[in-house]
Protein backbone atom coordinates (compact mmCIF):
# COMPACT_ATOMS: atom_id res chain seq x y z
CA UNK A 1 0.00 0.00 0.00
CA UNK A 2 1.10 3.72 -0.70
CA UNK A 3 1.84 5.88 2.31
CA UNK A 4 3.55 8.40 0.71
CA UNK A 5 5.27 10.02 -2.43
CA UNK A 6 6.53 13.12 -2.00
CA UNK A 7 9.17 15.10 -4.18
CA UNK A 8 11.99 17.56 -2.44
CA UNK A 9 14.62 19.97 -4.02
CA UNK A 10 17.55 21.63 -2.33
CA UNK A 11 15.39 21.01 1.18
CA UNK A 12 11.96 22.07 0.31
CA UNK A 13 9.06 19.88 -0.12
CA UNK A 14 8.16 20.57 -3.91
CA UNK A 15 4.57 18.39 -3.70
CA UNK A 16 2.67 14.98 -3.68
CA UNK A 17 3.20 13.11 -6.72
CA UNK A 18 1.43 10.02 -8.62
CA UNK A 19 4.18 7.17 -8.74
CA UNK A 20 3.56 7.96 -12.90
CA UNK A 21 5.59 11.01 -12.74
CA UNK A 22 8.45 9.21 -10.06
CA UNK A 23 11.14 9.65 -13.09
CA UNK A 24 10.03 13.05 -14.52
CA UNK A 25 11.28 14.49 -11.35
CA UNK A 26 14.32 12.31 -10.99
CA UNK A 27 15.74 13.68 -13.90
CA UNK A 28 15.61 17.23 -12.19
CA UNK A 29 18.78 18.89 -10.50
CA UNK A 30 18.62 18.73 -7.02
CA UNK A 31 15.65 16.62 -6.72
CA UNK A 32 15.06 13.24 -4.95
CA UNK A 33 11.69 11.60 -4.42
CA UNK A 34 10.88 9.81 -1.31
CA UNK A 35 8.33 6.78 -1.46
CA UNK A 36 6.69 4.91 1.42
CA UNK A 37 5.09 1.78 1.22
CA UNK A 38 3.21 -0.64 4.25
CA UNK A 39 2.97 -4.27 3.44
CA UNK A 40 3.64 -3.93 -0.18
CA UNK A 41 2.27 -6.00 -2.77
CA UNK A 42 4.74 -7.63 -5.61
CA UNK A 43 3.02 -5.63 -8.16
CA UNK A 44 3.89 -2.39 -6.08
CA UNK A 45 7.59 -3.57 -5.99
CA UNK A 46 7.81 -4.39 -9.44
CA UNK A 47 6.70 -0.77 -10.11
CA UNK A 48 9.26 0.33 -8.01
CA UNK A 49 12.33 -1.61 -9.29
CA UNK A 50 10.96 0.01 -12.45
CA UNK A 51 11.43 3.63 -11.64
CA UNK A 52 14.14 3.51 -9.46
CA UNK A 53 16.38 0.92 -11.10
CA UNK A 54 15.98 -1.43 -7.78
CA UNK A 55 18.55 -4.55 -7.60
CA UNK A 56 16.22 -7.71 -8.18
CA UNK A 57 18.11 -9.57 -5.19
CA UNK A 58 17.44 -6.38 -2.79
CA UNK A 59 13.73 -6.19 -4.47
CA UNK A 60 13.21 -10.13 -3.24
CA UNK A 61 15.09 -9.63 0.08
CA UNK A 62 11.91 -6.65 0.72
CA UNK A 63 9.39 -8.94 -0.82
CA UNK A 64 9.99 -12.12 1.50
CA UNK A 65 11.08 -10.42 4.61
CA UNK A 66 12.35 -12.09 7.65
CA UNK A 67 15.75 -10.44 6.90
CA UNK A 68 18.36 -10.12 9.61
CA UNK A 69 19.27 -6.79 9.87
CA UNK A 70 21.83 -5.22 7.21
CA UNK A 71 23.07 -2.84 5.00
CA UNK A 72 24.21 -3.77 1.42
CA UNK A 73 25.94 -1.89 -1.39
CA UNK A 74 24.10 -2.25 -5.08
CA UNK A 75 26.09 -0.08 -6.74
CA UNK A 76 25.51 3.63 -6.22
CA UNK A 77 22.83 2.55 -4.04
CA UNK A 78 22.39 0.94 -0.78
CA UNK A 79 19.49 -1.62 0.56
CA UNK A 80 19.09 -1.37 4.46
CA UNK A 81 16.67 -4.55 6.49
CA UNK A 82 15.92 -2.89 10.10
CA UNK A 83 13.97 -4.51 12.72
CA UNK A 84 11.06 -2.65 14.48
CA UNK A 85 10.09 -3.38 17.71
CA UNK A 86 6.74 -2.24 19.33
CA UNK A 87 5.28 -2.46 22.31
CA UNK A 88 1.66 -3.93 22.62
CA UNK A 89 0.99 -4.33 25.96
CA UNK A 90 3.60 -5.98 27.94
CA UNK A 91 4.19 -8.24 24.65
CA UNK A 92 6.63 -7.05 21.66
CA UNK A 93 5.81 -6.90 17.71
CA UNK A 94 8.32 -7.33 15.57
CA UNK A 95 8.23 -5.65 12.15
CA UNK A 96 10.80 -4.87 9.60
CA UNK A 97 11.36 -1.80 7.37
CA UNK A 98 13.52 -2.07 3.97
CA UNK A 99 15.31 0.92 2.69
CA UNK A 100 16.18 1.53 -0.33
CA UNK A 101 18.60 4.64 -0.57
CA UNK A 102 19.78 6.34 -3.90
CA UNK A 103 21.93 9.87 -5.47
CA UNK A 104 18.10 10.94 -5.67
CA UNK A 105 15.27 8.42 -4.21
CA UNK A 106 14.45 6.95 -0.49
CA UNK A 107 12.24 4.22 -0.64
CA UNK A 108 11.16 2.81 2.72
CA UNK A 109 9.24 -0.61 3.09
CA UNK A 110 7.51 -1.17 6.07
CA UNK A 111 6.16 -5.00 7.09
CA UNK A 112 4.19 -5.98 9.97
CA UNK A 113 4.57 -2.78 11.91
CA UNK A 114 1.47 -0.62 12.69
CA UNK A 115 3.65 2.70 13.67
CA UNK A 116 4.71 5.01 10.46
CA UNK A 117 7.21 7.80 10.04
CA UNK A 118 4.99 10.16 9.09
CA UNK A 119 6.34 12.62 12.50
CA UNK A 120 9.87 11.53 10.71
CA UNK A 121 8.83 13.44 7.48
CA UNK A 122 7.19 16.27 8.71
CA UNK A 123 10.15 16.81 11.25
CA UNK A 124 12.76 16.86 8.64
CA UNK A 125 10.50 19.28 6.48
CA UNK A 126 10.32 21.49 9.03
CA UNK A 127 14.80 21.48 8.52
CA UNK A 128 15.26 21.91 4.75
CA UNK A 129 18.96 22.91 5.27
CA UNK A 130 19.14 19.39 6.91
CA UNK A 131 17.16 17.68 4.61
CA UNK A 132 19.59 19.49 2.18
CA UNK A 133 21.77 16.96 2.26
CA UNK A 134 19.25 14.34 -0.12
CA UNK A 135 18.19 10.74 0.21
CA UNK A 136 21.23 10.69 3.30
CA UNK A 137 19.80 12.40 5.82
CA UNK A 138 16.23 10.86 4.95
CA UNK A 139 18.18 7.40 5.74
CA UNK A 140 20.15 8.56 8.54
CA UNK A 141 16.59 10.06 10.10
CA UNK A 142 14.41 7.12 9.42
CA UNK A 143 17.20 4.60 10.76
CA UNK A 144 17.57 7.27 13.95
CA UNK A 145 13.65 6.91 14.37
CA UNK A 146 13.97 3.14 14.62
CA UNK A 147 16.83 3.14 17.08
CA UNK A 148 15.13 5.82 19.25
CA UNK A 149 12.17 3.37 19.32
CA UNK A 150 13.99 0.46 20.95
CA UNK A 151 15.25 2.74 24.02
CA UNK A 152 11.03 2.51 25.54
CA UNK A 153 11.42 -1.15 24.67
CA UNK A 154 14.78 -1.48 26.67
CA UNK A 155 13.08 0.47 29.82
CA UNK A 156 10.38 -1.97 30.23
CA UNK A 157 12.47 -4.75 30.06
CA UNK A 158 14.41 -3.41 32.95
CA UNK A 159 11.47 -2.36 34.83
CA UNK A 160 10.05 -5.86 34.31
CA UNK A 161 13.26 -7.52 35.72
CA UNK A 162 13.41 -4.98 38.63
CA UNK A 163 9.96 -6.07 39.44
CA UNK A 164 10.93 -10.27 38.83
CA UNK A 165 13.81 -9.58 41.51
CA UNK A 166 11.46 -7.88 44.13
CA UNK A 167 9.83 -11.03 44.35
CA UNK A 168 12.61 -13.47 44.09
CA UNK A 169 12.55 -13.90 47.72
CA UNK A 170 8.99 -13.39 48.27
CA UNK A 171 7.27 -16.46 50.24
CA UNK A 172 4.02 -15.27 47.91
CA UNK A 173 5.59 -16.23 44.81
CA UNK A 174 6.46 -19.57 43.73
CA UNK A 175 10.11 -19.73 42.55
CA UNK A 176 9.30 -22.04 39.44
CA UNK A 177 6.78 -18.87 38.49
CA UNK A 178 9.47 -16.51 38.93
CA UNK A 179 11.53 -18.89 36.29
CA UNK A 180 9.24 -18.93 33.63
CA UNK A 181 8.77 -15.29 34.11
CA UNK A 182 12.51 -14.56 33.73
CA UNK A 183 12.63 -17.09 30.80
CA UNK A 184 9.48 -15.17 28.62
CA UNK A 185 11.75 -11.96 29.65
CA UNK A 186 14.89 -13.74 28.42
CA UNK A 187 12.76 -14.49 25.33
CA UNK A 188 11.79 -10.55 24.66
CA UNK A 189 16.27 -10.10 25.64
CA UNK A 190 16.99 -11.75 22.68
CA UNK A 191 14.19 -10.61 20.06
CA UNK A 192 16.21 -6.98 21.04
CA UNK A 193 19.39 -8.42 21.04
CA UNK A 194 18.65 -9.62 17.30
CA UNK A 195 17.84 -6.39 16.14
CA UNK A 196 20.47 -4.35 17.74
CA UNK A 197 23.35 -6.48 16.96
CA UNK A 198 23.58 -7.18 13.20
CA UNK A 199 22.38 -3.41 12.90
CA UNK A 200 25.49 -1.70 15.03
CA UNK A 201 27.71 -3.94 12.92
CA UNK A 202 26.34 -2.87 9.70
CA UNK A 203 26.21 0.69 10.54
CA UNK A 204 30.46 0.97 11.06
CA UNK A 205 30.07 1.10 7.01
CA UNK A 206 28.38 4.66 6.91
CA UNK A 207 30.47 6.51 9.11
CA UNK A 208 34.56 5.17 8.72
CA UNK A 209 36.69 3.26 6.33
CA UNK A 210 35.27 3.52 2.86
CA UNK A 211 32.02 5.44 2.91
CA UNK A 212 29.29 4.64 0.34
CA UNK A 213 29.08 7.61 -2.10
CA UNK A 214 25.41 8.08 -0.59
CA UNK A 215 26.06 9.10 2.59
CA UNK A 216 29.13 11.60 1.79
CA UNK A 217 29.00 14.57 4.44
CA UNK A 218 26.47 12.80 6.97
CA UNK A 219 28.88 10.51 8.36
CA UNK A 220 29.13 12.19 11.84
CA UNK A 221 25.10 11.57 12.19
CA UNK A 222 25.87 7.74 11.68
CA UNK A 223 27.89 8.02 14.12
CA UNK A 224 25.41 9.04 16.39
CA UNK A 225 23.61 5.69 15.63
CA UNK A 226 26.21 3.52 16.28
CA UNK A 227 26.62 4.99 19.56
CA UNK A 228 23.10 4.73 20.37
CA UNK A 229 23.05 1.06 19.23
CA UNK A 230 26.25 0.61 21.26
CA UNK A 231 24.62 2.15 24.50
CA UNK A 232 21.63 -0.54 23.61
CA UNK A 233 23.72 -2.92 23.14
CA UNK A 234 25.58 -2.82 26.82
CA UNK A 235 22.32 -2.18 28.78
CA UNK A 236 21.11 -5.44 26.51
CA UNK A 237 24.12 -7.65 27.68
CA UNK A 238 23.74 -6.31 31.36
CA UNK A 239 20.18 -7.43 31.61
CA UNK A 240 20.93 -10.89 30.04
CA UNK A 241 23.89 -11.39 33.05
CA UNK A 242 21.23 -10.36 35.25
CA UNK A 243 18.66 -12.58 33.54
CA UNK A 244 20.81 -15.36 34.42
CA UNK A 245 22.12 -14.64 38.06
CA UNK A 246 18.40 -14.27 38.64
CA UNK A 247 17.28 -17.80 36.97
CA UNK A 248 20.46 -19.37 38.96
CA UNK A 249 19.00 -17.65 42.02
CA UNK A 250 15.40 -19.16 41.81
CA UNK A 251 17.03 -22.54 40.68
CA UNK A 252 18.77 -22.63 44.06
CA UNK A 253 16.02 -21.43 45.76
CA UNK A 254 13.71 -24.61 44.32
CA UNK A 255 16.80 -26.90 45.54
CA UNK A 256 16.42 -25.47 48.97
CA UNK A 257 13.06 -25.57 49.21
CA UNK A 258 13.10 -29.28 48.39
CA UNK A 259 15.83 -29.70 50.45
CA UNK A 260 13.80 -28.35 53.39
CA UNK A 261 10.77 -30.44 52.68
CA UNK A 262 13.22 -34.01 52.88
CA UNK A 263 14.74 -32.76 55.81
CA UNK A 264 11.49 -32.96 57.58
CA UNK A 265 10.18 -35.94 55.98
CA UNK A 266 13.40 -37.36 57.42
CA UNK A 267 13.29 -35.97 60.88
CA UNK A 268 9.21 -36.99 61.52
CA UNK A 269 10.87 -40.44 59.44
CA UNK A 270 13.12 -40.86 62.21
CA UNK A 271 10.71 -40.25 65.25
CA UNK A 272 8.01 -42.49 63.61
CA UNK A 273 11.13 -44.82 63.36
CA UNK A 274 11.55 -44.90 67.26
CA UNK A 275 8.24 -45.73 68.55
CA UNK A 276 7.63 -48.64 65.46
CA UNK A 277 10.94 -50.14 66.90
CA UNK A 278 9.96 -50.39 70.51
CA UNK A 279 6.53 -51.21 69.18
CA UNK A 280 8.07 -53.85 67.17
CA UNK A 281 9.60 -55.78 70.11
CA UNK A 282 6.95 -55.28 72.59
CA UNK A 283 4.84 -57.11 69.43
CA UNK A 284 6.43 -60.51 69.12
CA UNK A 285 4.94 -63.16 70.10
CA UNK A 286 7.16 -65.02 72.72
CA UNK A 287 5.61 -66.32 75.61
CA UNK A 288 8.20 -66.11 77.41
CA UNK A 289 8.34 -61.93 78.02
CA UNK A 290 8.72 -60.46 81.44
CA UNK A 291 6.86 -57.29 79.91
CA UNK A 292 4.15 -58.94 79.36
CA UNK A 293 2.91 -60.32 82.84
CA UNK A 294 4.18 -56.70 84.85
CA UNK A 295 1.09 -54.63 85.50
CA UNK A 296 2.93 -51.48 84.73
CA UNK A 297 4.08 -52.71 82.16
CA UNK A 298 1.62 -51.05 79.27
CA UNK A 299 2.55 -47.55 80.30
CA UNK A 300 5.41 -47.56 80.84
CA UNK A 301 6.42 -48.62 77.06
CA UNK A 302 4.34 -45.73 76.23
CA UNK A 303 6.01 -43.48 78.78
CA UNK A 304 9.32 -44.60 76.72
CA UNK A 305 8.04 -44.29 73.07
CA UNK A 306 6.65 -40.70 74.02
CA UNK A 307 9.76 -40.01 75.81
CA UNK A 308 12.38 -41.16 73.03
CA UNK A 309 10.07 -39.19 70.45
CA UNK A 310 9.84 -35.83 71.95
CA UNK A 311 13.59 -36.01 72.56
CA UNK A 312 14.49 -36.68 69.15
CA UNK A 313 11.33 -33.89 68.33
CA UNK A 314 13.58 -31.53 70.36
CA UNK A 315 17.32 -32.25 68.77
CA UNK A 316 15.28 -31.64 65.31
CA UNK A 317 13.79 -28.58 66.15
CA UNK A 318 16.69 -27.40 67.64
CA UNK A 319 18.94 -28.12 64.84
CA UNK A 320 15.97 -26.42 62.44
CA UNK A 321 14.80 -29.64 60.49
CA UNK A 322 11.14 -29.19 61.68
Amino acid sequence: MLVNCVAYQEGKKLDDIPVEQISDYLLRPDCFVWVALKDATPEELAEMQHEFGLHELAVEDAHHGHQRPKIEEYGDSLFAVLHTIELTGDDLQQGEIAIFVGINYVLTVRTRSQRGFQEIRTRSEREPHLLKNGPSFVFYAVMDAVVDRYFPVLDLLEAELEGVEEQIFSKKILARDNIQRLYELKQKVMALKHAVAPLMEAATKLYGGRVPAVCFGTQEYFRDIYDHLYRINISIESIRDTVTTAIQVNLSLVAIEESEVNKRLAAWAAIFAVATAFAGIWGMNFKVMPELEWRYGYPTALTLMASVCGYLYYRFKKSRWL
